[in-house]
């Protein structure tokens, strides 16, 4: 591999305004060399602020050639039959999560990718979020002794870019294979994880006050994990006003972290009562500069990624495995 990392973005929606200033600021090694939309004219706009070539379909762009690597920004649906396209072509492939949206098809994206022998990542921005690392960082020194329970909480807007136009493919529950629990949960699944390990089992309801939605856009669960801790997890679609609360909580016998909104980690003990801020201030889009370095340190320089790409079907199974309970009422196993 050479110095630099020529890339193409393929699918330029809502995400890609994200990963483009993500990967400027955290991959100078890497280039954009290729774009791919179905819709030409978005293509050439994002190829021509890139300084790169444009393509309707990724058949072309393969064609032409060019690149080492994508960055695939697509509805969840299409992720089996692009990534293992791309993992034939023998391209480093960074996907946007869910890796898909059940676990047979995540398999064969695996097995695709062992095959191609290249890197793969799943583009899950929070293992990189800084204050996610900070409270890990924390329960490692045991700043709140051994964890009693944890709490993580979401409320997030119908956001246009996200969610706008005549048929957004986030409302249809075939493309996205879910709701919120399934999409936006993943963020908040996957720092649980972090923290507390794997989840064993989860107990939960959805409901869709979001009615435009066809999967859920309301989730109260229980997760269990196999230490035993027993964690929430809280999440809705709405529009504002929201009353402000953490994030995260995350209970100890010595004190408490929190996350807060727009981004704080604050520590509660003994010795700091009223709480005590760590670290600087933070915020949610600075994961994504971390993603984009380390998938560019794995290519370029070998460096193992913080989490293998298999680490993205445990938030898969696990809002499957809520959506099981909505229907039986029960506890229901995530890996059985």
């Amino acid at each position: 591999m050479g110095a630099t990392l020529d890339m193409a973005l393929v699918g330029c929606g809502a995400i890609s305004r994200v990963h483009l200033p993500a990967i400027r600021a955290g991959a100078p090694r890497t280039r954009i060399t290729v774009v791919v939309d179905v819709d030409r004219a978005r293509a050439e706009a994002a190829a021509a602020e890139c300084g790169a070539r444009a393509f309707d379909s990724l058949e072309a762009a393969l064609g032409a050639g060019g690149f080492d690597a994508v960055d695939l920004m697509l509805p969840h649906h299409l992720h089996e039959e692009v990534s293992v396209r791309c993992f034939a072509a023998r391209k480093h492939v960074l996907l946007e999560k869910p890796l898909a949206n059940d676990p047979a098809a995540c398999e064969r994206i695996l097995e695709a990718a062992r095959r191609a022998g290249t890197v793969f990542q799943v583009a899950e921005n929070t293992q990189y979020w800084p204050e996610v690392l900070t409270a890990r960082r924390l329960l490692e020194e045991g700043a709140i002794g051994d964890v009693i329970t944890a709490r993580a909480n979401f409320v997030v807007p119908p956001m246009p870019e996200f969610y706008g136009g005549p048929s957004p493919w986030r409302f249809d529950v075939a493309a996205a294979g879910g709701g919120i629990a399934l999409d936006t949960g993943s963020h908040w699944i996957r720092p649980l994880r972090m923290w507390l390990g794997e989840v064993e089992a989860v107990v939960g309801a959805t409901a869709r006050p979001w009615r435009a939605m066809q999967g859920e856009s309301l989730v109260r669960a229980l997760l269990r994990f196999r230490s035993g801790i027993v964690a929430s997890l809280d999440g809705l679609l709405k529009s504002p006003p929201f009353v402000p609360e953490p994030m995260f909580r995350l209970t100890g016998q010595k004190g408490e972290i929190t996350i807060e909104r727009p981004g704080r980690v604050v520590l509660w003990t003994a010795e700091d009562p009223g709480g005590r801020q760590v670290g600087e201030e933070g915020g949610y889009g600075k994961s994504y500069p971390g993603q984009f370095a380390d998938f560019e340190a794995a290519v370029l320089d070998g460096r193992p990624l913080a989490a293998g790409p298999e680490a993205a079907v445990g938030e898969l199974r696990t809002a499957l495995a809520l959506y099981r309970s909505v229907a039986t009422g029960r506890w229901e196993p995530v890996w059985d």
